[in-house]
């Protein structure tokens, strides 16, 4: 086997918000054919205790600690510096010099980096083939951040827009390959660094299909008067925390106005302080951390994804599409997922268009909700495998 470089922005353990669950298979993936050398960061004190776990899929690796609110201060040096801040926060010399000296010891000449801002230590490894996971166009994150915010902070995200993208471009030009989580994000990118069309590529995120199913009798969450609509993501990550304000503020109080026994359930790690406060509101809970979140979307009456913000492909969707749960998605949430509106999901556009779709999942005759689930769930066991999905990977590294 020979030794590849893997560089990874968050450890790739446990698979429980959207960038994991990809870098997870990846390494998975990796590990069956490769000599892995992993160097990421651990910026959550809980996720230590997974150390051992990732450990054992790797020839060798470095797990840097890092503490993300000093970061946050740390990368503001880029001001100065006209960088982009996504580089300065994942900026840690003691992981440069890992990655200089496991380099050298083995020879390495094959390097995979997940995400842009780890694109920094790979840099000098001209010789190597170098193929960069950029997952998302992050560039165009930031410059939808700052849309939605008044200044100072729309500034500052338009600066890390323009900042990032630049080192975006740089990085497709300069790298053997640029792969990203759905054709409509390549194609962004191939319009945003058009010098780099010949070598962008994507490849989709998959799903455990035998872990997300809803042939597992799991424990009903709920209380048996209620009806439940669920939410499931990182609830520290805006994108996200947007999402259920908007929901719980636009749309849920209609909904409670038709039906007195619905519930909008938030679940997910981390809760922002916006997040808690929406419990205080009737009919919303936010759980917090739970240990499985399988039982709240297989029981869910409907599973809704209202983000106005997004890139890439929504894994909350794909899962409760796994589940059999009818799902409503806005347009963002829709983008990149194969799948066909009004009979294996629901789209909603706007505050309307959601009363109206999670009120008739909710009126209806329970058959149609099912339907929609079971042809949700054969979609995703047909489009949505990890091991046919990440077959390009070793295509995109052994290419000469």
């Amino acid at each position: 086997m020979e030794d590849l470089l893997l560089l990874i922005h968050r450890i790739p353990y446990p698979p429980n918000k959207g960038d994991k669950i990809r870098s997870y298979h990846l390494l998975k993936h990796l590990a069956r054919h490769y000599r892995v050398h992993l160097a990421t960061f651990v910026d959550d004190p809980d996720d230590w205790q997974y150390v051992p776990h990732v450990e054992a899929l790797c020839a060798s690796s470095h797990f840097a600690g890092m503490k993300p609110m000093l970061a946050r201060v740390r990368s503001l040096q880029a001001l100065l510096k006209n960088r982009s801040l996504s580089l300065e926060y994942y900026r840690d010399a003691s992981l440069a010099r890992w990655v200089d000296a496991t380099v050298a010891k083995h020879k390495i000449e094959r390097v995979l980096v997940f995400s842009s801002a780890m694109a920094q230590y790979a840099d000098p490894y001209r010789s190597a083939r170098r193929v960069v996971d950029f997952c998302d166009v992050d560039s165009d994150k930031w410059r939808q951040y700052a849309e939605q915010k008044s200044w100072p902070m729309n500034w500052l995200y338009r600066y890390e827009a323009r900042q990032l993208l630049a080192y975006e471009r740089r990085v497709a030009r300069d790298y053997d390959a640029s792969l990203f989580v759905s054709a409509p994000e390549a194609d962004l990118f191939r319009q945003l660094a058009p010098e780099s069309t010949a070598k962008i590529g994507h490849f989709s995120n998959g799903v455990d299909t035998d872990y997300f199913s809803p042939e597992h009798p799991h424990a009903n969450p709920y209380a048996p008067d209620e009806r439940a609509l669920v939410f499931t993501g990182a609830m520290d990550y805006w994108p996200n925390v947007d999402a259920v304000q908007w929901f719980a503020a636009d749309v849920f109080p209609r909904l409670r106005e038709r039906f007195g026994d619905v519930k909008f359930y938030i679940v997910g790690s981390r809760p922002a302080p916006a997040v808690q406060e929406l419990a205080r509101l009737p009919g919303v809970v936010v759980t917090g951390t739970v240990p499985d979140v399988r039982p709240y979307i297989a029981h869910a009456a409907v599973s809704v994804a209202p983000l106005r913000i997004a890139r890439g492909i929504q894994n909350k969707v794909l899962e409760a599409m796994a589940m059999a749960t009818p799902v409503v998605v806005s347009p963002q949430a829709l983008e990149g997922i194969d799948a066909v509106p009004g009979s294996e999901l629901v789209l909603a556009e706007d505050a309307g268009a959601f009363v109206d779709a999670v009120s008739t999942l909710l009126a209806g005759q329970d058959s149609a909700a099912a339907a929609i689930g079971a042809a949700a769930r054969a979609k995703v066991q047909r489009r949505y495998s990890w091991s046919s999905n990440l077959a390009c990977i070793g295509e995109s590294l052994e290419c000469s």
